[in-house]
């Protein structure tokens, strides 16, 4: 005996084609947004941190792209060869050691609020290829042996957010 299926009209075909279309773009947006996703959001990721969360992450802190945030320690500044300049950045319990490569903003100076974003390296240095520096358009020179506070770095931080 043989099972007959019913026959489906032109327009019930049609919707069938049409959903199972629809079904297939979606699954195949949703495939292709996870492999974007998952394989090249780490490269893009940039950390914000002070010297004292950049000394408490060990390892991680090896190679990751992070923007590293405090002040300009006092007579820490000198210059390269060329137009790269060697500093120390503090935020009131930890230093870093950071070698800039690029030409420092003509604000630059001892006691200042900046930003460079780099890598750490094993030597213990930070390679910065960008260095930022905090200023508003009101100037107020810094208090001798004035440090900052998280809340003055986590400003300064998202001051340069879209730079």
């Amino acid at each position: 005996m043989s099972v007959m299926k019913p026959m489906l009209s032109a327009t019930d075909a049609a919707r069938r084609k049409t959903r199972r279309f629809i079904l297939l773009a979606f699954a195949i947006a949703a495939l292709g947004f996870v492999v974007i996703a998952a394989g090249g959001i780490n490269d893009n990721l940039v950390y914000y941190w002070t010297p004292k969360d950049l000394h408490a992450a060990g390892d991680k802190a090896y190679g990751a792209t992070i923007r590293l945030g405090g002040m300009v320690a006092a007579g820490s500044i000198r210059q390269r060869g060329g137009s790269g300049v060697e500093f120390d950045v503090q935020d009131g319990t930890a230093v870093v050691h950071v070698k800039s490569s690029g030409v420092p903003p003509q604000m630059f100076r001892d006691n200042i609020g900046v930003v460079v974003e780099g890598t750490m390296t094993r030597g213990g240095t930070f390679e910065s290829h960008r260095l930022m520096v905090s200023h508003n358009n009101q100037y107020e020179a810094p208090k001798d042996g004035h440090t900052m506070d998280s809340k003055e770095i986590e400003k300064l931080m998202r001051s340069t957010e879209n730079l």
